[in-house]
């Protein structure tokens, strides 16, 4: 036990002593979070989905709503084209749509009414409201048929936070372990290390509470921001969040141990971590829904422990999901995390 309380010291004093991975772990999250939101405040084909609500069971919507429907395609040659798919729904089912990332806009017809819901602050949903318009009407768009949706779990803030928040555990534990041990590494400290009566478990457990104790900073002080700032809740179990952002430092620590497992060479070391975050961070539905990617892409990301880790958390904060609802997902970032550690520590070079 004192040999872990004395290496988690070691962990917890190398990380405040470099600034920029202190920045970039703990800070640089939280003002992603603050840029973004404030900036959403003001070449090819794509496919969108828009939910279309009907008043009434006879919808006179003027496009085709059959499942053989290939959708309307919007746009030119200059700006690109955008093809929408228009799926009818329910009320509930389209608010639902909306919070998971899947439709950015809901379309309320009632006889040749039609009633467009978004959120202003969304910019696709923008884009898509000025187009829809002017295709349906023919006409420049009225101001009068906007509803602005601002109910808990429609804003794009909303959609951001849990992904950032998911994000910052998986940078905190690639860049603050696999670089860290790669470097030490290098450096011939992992030899010094081992030739002591050092148990080499007690390092390895080390490194994950130290970042479970960073996770802990990070996800206050975004959360708390964020909530001060721009009034984001969560709406369910506080502590399926907890346990959650627990299995993903489980699961990201063991992914680190594993790219750290060999190499004694930085830059290595920096192409290794990029090659695994930069893919995940683009596809895993961070900054935007991976469902604008194509079906046979979307059943690969779906399985990306980053993806696992950000949809559970944003269930829990917008759907108002317990630690029941999230618990199989909460089990597959255990499992990940403890495969890819018996991996790593078993080809791991120490010298």
């Amino acid at each position: 036990m004192r040999q872990l309380i004395l290496l988690t010291g070691v962990e917890l004093k190398e990380y405040i002593r470099e600034p920029g991975v202190l920045f970039w772990a703990i800070f640089f999250p939280i003002l992603l979070a603050l840029g973004l939101g404030l900036a959403f405040s003001g070449g090819g084909e794509m496919e969108k989905t828009v939910a279309i609500v009907c008043a009434d069971t006879d919808c006179t919507f003027p496009y085709d709503l059959s499942e053989e429907s290939k959708g309307k395609l919007l746009g030119n040659e200059k700006i690109g084209y955008t093809r929408y798919q228009f799926e009818k729904t329910s009320w509930d089912e389209s608010i639902l749509m909306l919070k998971k990332g899947m439709i950015s806009m809901i379309l309320k017809v009632d006889g040749e009414d039609i009633q467009y819901h978004f959120d202003p602050n969304n910019a696709e949903a923008n884009y898509a409201y000025l187009q829809l318009s002017a295709a349906i009407k023919g006409e420049a768009p009225d101001p009068g048929n906007i509803t602005v949706l601002e109910q808990a779990g429609t804003r794009y803030i909303d959609f951001l936070i849990p992904g950032l928040l998911a994000m910052g555990v998986m940078m905190s534990c690639m860049w603050g372990i696999s670089y860290s041990n790669v470097d030490r590494r290098n450096k011939k400290l992992l030899r010094r290390m081992v030739a002591t009566p050092m148990k080499k478990y007690n390092y390895v457990a080390s490194q994950l509470v130290s970042r479970l104790m960073l996770s802990a900073i990070e996800v206050l002080l975004l959360v708390g921001i964020t909530k001060w700032i721009f009034d984001i809740s969560v709406t369910g179990s506080i502590l399926a969040v907890v346990l959650l952002v627990i299995a993903g430092n489980v699961a990201f620590t063991g992914l680190a141990i594993l790219i750290a497992s060999r190499t004694a060479n930085t830059q290595i070391a920096n192409g290794l971590i990029n090659l695994v975050v930069m893919p995940m961070m683009i596809m895993s539905g961070i900054y935007f829904s991976y469902h604008n990617f194509p079906d046979f892409m979307i059943a690969v990301i779906q399985f990306l422990p980053l993806t696992i880790l950000a949809d559970s958390i944003r269930t829990v904060f917008l759907e108002g999901a317990t630690l029941i609802n999230v618990l199989p997902q909460m089990i597959s970032l255990f499992v990940f995390g403890l495969v890819s550690y018996g991996l790593g520590i078993r080809i791991y070079k120490w010298y």
